[in-house]
């Protein structure tokens, strides 16, 4: 048994606490220091906190792991203009055999003032070498005229369904690839690593989460981070408690397998079918009622209100929920829609009632936000986004950037929110998220001492439920997880500071002392000590 006492505990809904007990991976007690101390005088530890703050450990609901552990091992094209981006393509190619792939993540045209790049500009600094560079938003990429060749993608090739090849005035692509459809056309011709090259990066990235203070995740990416999750978990490797999102065109192996949402233990259980209605903000692909500023574009809707029904229906037959990204007012509109029908379907059937989500939900029209908590519909957002995404939000959408990010709207009207950072879009660092939900600020204090939208900022208790408490709730583990409470699994965090008695503005500088999984200690700094 382990007690730490002489800490500041985070624990709402339970009496003041200074001390906690530990036994078999969970809390076996909490209250004051001689209850403990007295209570359990056979503990084979006692550790004094010296006043440190003991909280909940984060749990992130939607990261991309995979993306997020490769993401690691690619150029950082997250810079200030498109001649820095091409420099580091230049210094990693120098070496490579000819033939080898270029890949790189990160850029974002909206920080660049001539806007996207173009194959040509990828082809002076890389010609030998073909090259895919994702965007930020993963909604677009950025490739050379090699890696177009190998793809078949000329000025005969037509657009796929759910997606765009960007031309030039003369119909020649320019090497800009606009969703998920366009960007596989490239990116199912690039070399896939081993099995054992997946674990390897997924087993490199998890203690980088754990010095986060992160003990859970929220997945979205591809079935082979599936199987590559069951694997470190058969091994007993997996150390980080993971939702699995299966990708829509993995459907059929869900159907045929007899899978069902929420399947599996503590560590790895199965989530939703995620399915796509829209692009992204940035590269105007998010499906808007109204056409963005000064343009034409209303997005690209990729689903039909239709196509989410009849996939849904075939999903929640076999007991599998929808995860619907939808970043549009006009596609968060569809989607909810959909699952009206969708409810409609389960009671007339006797199905069971499954908690679907919505993730982003970056604009919504006032007319829809009291609808998520009607058809009970997760709201699963992403603080970090809305100053991330704020100059770009007013450009995009001017005096409608009002209705972008609104959780206190969604929360006003009993939405159930969840929490995440869509992780490699975003850092996956939650003090950042838990930040620009409180502030509505950048780290740098931009826009202002109110922040952007300040009428939509959360209170910090809100904010931490929503990275903690909310995700085990919605994975249908709230019962056990995502507490400090007597009967909880042990997942906590150590920090220095509490960060209710620090300036809002300083949290996104907190970073954990020591992690702890059921009971565990998997990180802790050097400043901390067990002594």
């Amino acid at each position: 048994m382990l007690i730490l006492y002489n800490a500041n505990i985070y624990a709402p809904g339970q009496p003041p606490a200074s001390a906690l007990a530990v036994d078999k991976g969970r809390f076996v007690a909490i209250g004051k220091d001689e209850e403990l101390l007295n209570g359990f005088p056979n503990a084979d530890r006692n550790i004094d906190m010296r006043g440190n703050t003991i909280w909940p450990g984060l749990i992130d609901a939607h990261v991309h792991l995979l993306k997020l552990a490769q993401s690691m091992d690619v150029i950082n094209c997250e810079t200030d203009s498109p001649g820095e981006c091409l420099a580091q393509v230049q210094n990693a190619s120098r070496g490579l055999p000819p033939g080898a792939w270029i890949r790189g993540h990160g850029w974002n045209q909206n920080r660049w003032t001539s806007g996207f790049g173009t194959a040509e500009q990828l082809d002076a600094v890389c010609a030998r070498h073909p090259a895919y560079l994702t965007a930020k938003s993963l909604h677009a990429a950025w490739v050379n005229s090699a890696a177009l060749a190998m793809a078949g993608i000329d000025n005969e090739t037509p657009d796929p369904p759910k997606g765009s090849i960007q031309r030039d005035q003369h119909g020649k692509p320019t090497g800009i690839l606009f969703e998920m459809d366009a960007m596989s056309m490239v990116e199912s011709i690039i070399p896939q690593p081993t099995p054992s090259e997946l674990a390897r990066q997924i087993e490199a990235v998890i203690p980088k989460l754990w010095e986060l203070g992160v003990v859970g995740v929220h997945d979205f990416d591809s079935l082979d981070c599936w199987k590559v999750l069951q694997e470190l978990h058969q091994r007993r490797k997996l150390k980080i408690r993971v939702r699995k999102n299966i990708p829509y065109n993995n459907l059929d192996v869900l159907l045929e397998s007899g899978l069902r949402t929420d399947f599996g233990d503590d560590w790895l259980h199965l989530g939703s079918l995620k399915l796509f209605a829209d692009g992204a903000l940035g590269p105007r692909t998010a499906a808007m009622h109204q056409p963005y500023e000064n343009s034409n574009e209303r997005g690209l809707l990729l689903l039909k209100e239709a196509d989410i029904v009849d996939i849904g229906q075939q999903a929640v037959s076999s007991g599998i929920a929808l995860a619907v990204h939808a970043i549009g007012d006009r596609a968060n509109h569809v989607v909810l829609n959909a699952f009206d029908r969708l409810r409609q379907f389960e009671r007339t059937h006797g199905l069971l009632h499954l908690q679907h989500r919505i993730e982003h939900v970056q604009i919504i029209h006032q007319d829809d936000l009291p609808r998520f908590a009607q058809l009970d519909i997760i709201a699963s957002v992403q603080p970090v986004h809305a100053p991330s995404d704020m100059y770009i939000s007013d450009q995009q959408l001017g005096d409608r950037a009002k209705y972008a990010y609104t959780f206190r709207s969604l929360l006003a009207n009993k939405a159930m929110l969840v929490f995440g950072s869509d992780a490699p879009v975003e850092s996956v660092n939650p003090f950042l998220g838990i930040h620009a939900a409180v502030t509505r600020q950048r780290v740098d204090g931009t826009p202002g001492k109110n922040g952007w939208h300040a009428d939509q900022r959360l209170s910090l208790s809100e904010s931490v439920r929503g990275f903690s408490q909310m995700p085990a709730l919605v994975a249908k583990r709230g019962s056990h997880l995502g507490r400090i409470i007597p009967g909880y699994k042990a997942d906590f965090i150590i920090l220095r500071e509490d960060p209710f008695s620090i300036e809002p503005n300083l949290l996104h500088t907190i970073k954990p002392l020591a992690t702890f999984i059921e009971g565990e200690c998997l990180y802790h700094s050097a400043e901390f000590s067990f002594d």
